[in-house]
């Protein structure tokens, strides 16, 4: 992509719809159809110069050298650099974002010299790239924070209640424990405990995607702890002993 030629109109550096076409990644329609739909967001004499008659006339002699406007153009829009931010934030591209921030701080500043040498011209084209990758990563970062956190989907979260029911049968199964209901509950109490301060929520409901594998490799891996075998265990001695005593 070639640098914008420089050109001025009342004091101040514009650009052509096509110079700002070519420069946004858009053709010169694209621009116009965006005024055209828009036009009562821009200000003559703020965001663009519409340049008639003998101010045509002249401005076409100021720039006859350059070959910016064709012969037979009966008008012409000249775009300044709050027009050139506007038409950036209607097409919301990258590559209109970022050449704006190039435009702004080189183009649309009197004191900034615009790349000469291919070196300088390729500096830039490096750094519109770089600023493009940063904010794809920023965008994909924010993305994937997004799916990580949202909550899990009802499936996700029966499954997971399910296996935590199987977790339990399982270890009574293989153990050959015959618990009353209160024993039971001692044992779904340790596993949920377990769950919730192994993945660091308050309560099961809070299970997040990213949760998903930790929680179900927790539940597989899950044995209750040493004190509630032994409050199981005493509540089975005291049943003993209330049995005796009858």
């Amino acid at each position: 992509m070639n640098e914008p030629q420089p050109i001025e109109q009342n004091g101040q550096r514009v650009l052509t719809t096509e110079q700002l076409a070519e420069l946004y990644g858009t053709t010169a329609n694209g621009i116009k159809n965006n005024f055209a739909n828009n036009k009562g967001k821009f200000i003559s004499g703020k965001h663009y110069f519409l340049l008639e008659g003998q101010a045509l006339k002249d401005f076409k002699d100021q720039v006859k050298d350059f070959d910016l406007v064709p012969y037979r153009t009966a008008h012409l829009y000249l775009w300044t650099r709050r027009g050139a931010a506007r038409h950036s934030k209607m097409l919301g591209t990258d590559q209109a974002w970022d050449m704006f921030d190039s435009l702004e701080e080189n183009y649309f500043n009197p004191k900034a010299r615009l790349p000469q040498t291919p070196e300088e011209k390729l500096a830039l084209t490096m750094e519109v790239a770089t600023r493009t990758v940063k904010r794809i990563e920023k965008l994909d970062g924010r993305v994937t924070d997004l799916e990580e956190n949202v909550l899990l989907a009802p499936g996700e979260y029966n499954y997971i209640s399910k296996q935590v029911n199987r977790a339990v049968a399982n270890y009574l199964d293989v153990h050959h424990c015959k618990l009353n209901a209160k024993q039971r509950s001692l044992f779904y109490r340790d596993i949920n405990h377990g769950l919730n301060d192994y993945i660091g929520i308050k309560t099961r409901t809070q299970l997040r995607k990213k949760d998903f594998d930790k929680a179900d490799d927790f539940i597989q891996n899950w044995t209750p702890s040493t004190a509630t075998l032994m409050k199981a265990r005493e509540i089975s001695l005291f049943e003993d002993q209330q049995q005796e005593a009858i």
